[in-house]
Parts: structure tokens; sequence; C-alpha cells
């Protein structure tokens, strides 16, 4: 095994002809350049170096090592100082996917405030759903995942082998026409909307919906399904039907022709922060994680 500092005494006694004026410029003693230089012929099996009256002179295979140890000391100075760079957050990449909700909410202010406390990390943003995000997550295709779950489906096993970190608890709200029957009420039981035609979002929403719809008694006529929040809330002001939205959802997109109504029983679902232990412990991760928290609380 060949070793950076054994390259570099090496260097130094090819630069400057003996082991004394090495050990001068190394800033040891020469019994020490001696026998790293000892060590270091023993690694490569060949004789690196001759005495030729008071000089030291390389042998061609010294020749041949010095002048890959140009490069190779080079190379690892370099990897220090990204290293170094990365580790102080002055460089770095974080590759985040998040659900659209939190991608116009959250994510926003965490990136700007990340960019302005630590301007050379860079972020990609991806968008996906779970249980997509966190198989992109254990795949390797990101470094950190936005994603949710609902309080009554449990499963907090789903997530064991990865670090969560809890951003908040979004409620589900009731998203009626504006002309409904029941748009002015201020609390609406899920029994209530048991005729209604319903606009479903995406897959783990949807049964979600069909969950909180059956605990009331009925199962929910579902006319429409779509991801994209504006078209549910279009389809709503339209009077083709009824949903449920996440708060989160609707910070970011204003309801118009359609009204808001606090559901009973609330359903809620846990908005989380997911990466692998050995991620977490990457600076620029980690701090992208404290920004998410900050921007959950506010």
């Amino acid at each position: 095994m060949i070793e950076a500092r054994h390259l570099r005494v090496l260097r130094a006694v090819a630069a400057t002809g003996s082991f004394s004026a090495a050990a001068r410029e190394l800033g040891c003693t020469q019994p020490a350049v001696s026998q790293q230089m000892k060590v270091l012929e023993a690694s490569v099996g060949t004789t690196l170096l001759i005495r030729t009256g008071r000089a030291m002179r390389l042998t061609q295979a010294g020749e041949a090592l010095v002048r890959h140890a140009t490069g190779i000391l080079s190379g690892l100075t370099a990897a220090e100082e990204e290293v170094a760079a990365i580790a102080g957050l002055r460089a770095g990449r974080v590759r985040l996917v998040s659900f659209p909700s939190g991608s116009s909410t959250l994510v926003p202010t965490a990136l700007a405030a990340l960019r302005a406390a630590h301007p050379g990390t860079r972020v990609s943003l991806v968008d996906a759903e779970p249980p997509r995000s966190v198989e992109m997550l254990r795949d390797g295709d990101c470094d950190l995942a936005l994603a949710f779950r609902y309080d009554s489906t449990g499963g907090a096993e789903e997530w064991d082998d990865l670090v969560v970190r809890p951003l908040l608890t979004d409620r589900l709200v009731g998203l009626l026409p504006e002309g409904h029957r029941l748009a002015g009420s201020g609390t609406v039981a899920i029994g209530d909307l048991a005729d209604e035609a319903w606009i479903a979002g995406c897959p783990r929403c949807r049964h979600q919906l069909v969950d909180a719809c059956e605990r009331a008694g009925f199962t929910p006529r579902i006319d429409f399904a779509t991801d994209d929040y504006p078209a549910v809330i279009g389809l709503v002001a339209a009077g083709l039907g009824v949903a449920f939205l996440p708060e989160l959802a609707l910070e970011s997109v204003l309801p118009k022709s359609a009204r808001t109504v606090t559901v009973e029983p609330a359903v809620r679902r846990e908005i989380v922060a997911l990466t692998l232990p050995d991620l977490a412990r990457v600076p620029a991760v980690a701090a992208t994680l404290d920004q998410l928290e900050r921007a959950a609380s506010r």
C-alpha cells in the first residue's frame, strides 16, 4: 500500500537530493526520512533511491513513482479542499423530492433561508407523492423526501429504517360549491355529505377519503379524481362535487366560488421529512432538514 505521506517524502528527496535536505524542507529528522523511504521501498518491492557520493539519485522505478506522485498528491489536495468545502457548507448538493402542496408552501421558505445562510449549497427539487417519494429515497434517487401519512392508517413501521423529522400536522377541510346547502356552516359532519358526488385526490388521499366516509357509514361516489389541487377546486367551484383538501394545499391555492368547512370527525395527516441515517450526517442534508422544520413552525 503506497501512502501519500511517503510520496511527499520521496518527492522532497528527489527535489533536494538528500535525506537531510528533505528533512529540513519537511520539518522532520533525517532518520525519519530514511525510515519512511525504507517503508516505501518495501511497499513497492523495489529500490527507489541510490546514493551517489553525497547525493541521492532516483532509480528508474523512483523516477516513475515521482512522476505519478505529482498528479496523485494534487488530486488528494483537491479532494481534501472539496470535502472541506462540503463539510463547511461552502459547497454541497441536496436532491429533494416533495409532494405538490409541500413544494408550494414549505419548500420555498426553507430553500430561501438555506440559500441565504449557505449560498454554496445547491438543491434540486422533484415532485412525487408518497409512497413513490419514499421509494426514490431508498433507491438512492434523492437525499431527502418530504412525505405524509394519515393518522388513521398507522403504519409507523413503514419508515422504521429512515430518519424521520416531524414537521407539522395538517388537517383536512371540506370544500363545497359556493351555493351548496351547507356552504355557510362552520362545521359539517362527514355523514352529511353521504349523498354528494366526490372529487378525490392522489391515490393515498383517495384511500383516506374512502376510509373516512366508510367509518361515517357510507361509501363515497367518486365522480372525478385528480392529483392537481387547482383542478379539484375548479371542479368543486363548478358544482360538480365536494372534496376533502389539506389545509396546506389551500395556503397556495385560493378557492374561487367554493367554500371551506371544518369536517368532523377530524381527518389529519402527519407531514414529515425523511432521509437515510448516513445521509442525515451530511452537513447540507442536515441544514436542509433544519430549514424545513423552521419553515413548518412559522
